[in-house]
């Protein structure tokens, strides 16, 4: 065989041998992917490309979840429609309703006057039984919880959180963090309040994403002011609380929501909340993954000073204790008990609030409830938005 007959073959043989190698080097860096994510306790990659990709209104169908079952006796929210004010101030103009929904990449919005639903809107492909994530405004509802435990004698804001969980004992001053401390936020623990998706391995996100939540608190003990002195927003606190809380309640968060709210205030529909692993415990800091009209009943318990029906749901005295600002500012707004003031108005209105967009505004001058959950910006235009809430609410 001559060499001209030989050399068509070389370019192919050279070509099978670049894909190998190509497919060797990728089934390498897929095979290391899954081994650090791993060994990170954080999710598979497969995972963790959804997250960057996915709105995050839906982002709970990708974790684990404990099911907050609906009451045995559900109790659908009375209709009594009602138009809204024309136009809403917004960002120095005035503008319609809906521009400020689309702005704002609305999911959901609920306006409830004196216990009635009296508007109801939702997006193209979401419904009244669409479950979206709450995000922080689930802080809220576990201080709804804590005030119960409080009332029932299991826990006092003047405990020690390491009495309570003495495996996060240090011997320093962390030892010092109170119940009080973790609900007003002034716990100083130093967990920085990262949402950036692009760096997930520190902070909030990869409190977001690991699952070992118990080593993730052990192994962030520091603190960046001594407990009580300052004020300053950090999840943590609100993981540390809900640990607490699932430790005096002897049952997972979950199930404590729904024997002490969910089930009493007449929940419709099945909630879920993410978990850290299967089996794990809930992500006590975020992610009640529910619809808004349940949302919405959260909202008339504190309007309605913890009553549901008949019954007292919530002591009135931690009624009082969310509606009264701690001492130390939070933020540009005042908080108190997990709970928001924003600043302007007349200092009567309350809301939870949830990253990108989620709120549950609570109006008692005017007995309105507003829910909003979205897909908007990390913490963005929330004075905005409150503002218009404030023209829903006394329009």
């Amino acid at each position: 065989m001559t060499e001209n007959a030989i050399r068509p073959s070389h370019p192919r043989r050279y070509a099978l041998r670049t894909v190998i190698a190509l497919i060797a080097v990728v089934a390498v860096l897929i095979g290391a992917a899954f081994a650090t994510t791993a060994l990170l306790r954080i999710p598979a990659p497969p995972t963790l490309l959804n997250l960057m990709v996915d709105p995050p209104s839906t982002q709970g169908a990708l974790f684990e979840s404990r099911m907050v079952a609906a009451s045995a006796t559900p109790r659908p929210l009375p209709v009594a429609a009602r138009p809204l004010p024309d136009r809403v101030p917004w960002k120095g103009r005035h503008v319609s309703v809906a521009e400020f929904l689309g702005t704002t990449h609305t999911n959901s919005f609920l306006v409830l006057r004196g216990g009635a639903l009296t508007h109801e809107w939702y997006r193209d492909g979401v419904t009244a039984t669409t479950r979206q994530s709450s995000w922080s405004v689930v802080k809220s509802i576990v201080s709804l919880l804590t005030g119960r435990a409080i009332d029932a004698g299991k826990l006092r804001e003047d405990d020690r959180l390491v009495d309570i969980l003495p495996r996060l004992a240090t011997g320093g001053a962390y030892d010092r963090v109170t119940i009080r401390d973790l609900l007003d936020m002034a716990s100083g623990v130093d967990v920085d309040e990262n949402y950036n998706k692009y760096m997930p391995l520190t902070g909030t996100a990869r409190m977001y994403l690991t699952e070992d939540l118990d080593g993730f608190v052990r192994e962030h003990r520091g603190l960046r002011f001594d407990p009580g002195t300052a004020g300053q927003y950090r999840s943590v606190d609100t993981q540390l609380l809900g640990m607490a809380l699932a430790k005096v309640e002897g049952m997972p968060l979950g199930e404590v929501l729904r024997r002490d709210i969910w089930g009493p205030i007449g929940a419709q529909d099945d909630a879920l909340w993410n978990l850290d692993r299967a089996g794990g415990q809930e992500k006590g800091f975020c992610c009640l993954n529910a619809t808004a009209r349940d949302f919405a009943k959260i909202g008339q318990l504190v309007l309605d000073g913890g009553r549901a029906g008949e019954a007292q749901i919530v002591p009135p005295a931690w009624i009082e204790r969310i509606r009264t600002p701690a001492p130390h500012q939070v933020g540009d707004w005042r908080y108190g008990a997990q709970w928001w003031h924003p600043t302007g108005g007349d200092g009567a209105d309350l809301t939870a609030v949830g990253v990108y967009g989620q709120y549950v505004y609570v109006d008692p001058p005017s007995g309105t409830v507003i829910v909003k959950l979205s897909d908007h910006g990390t913490s963005q235009d929330e004075q905005e938005t409150v503002e218009v809430f404030r023209t829903i609410a006394r329009g």
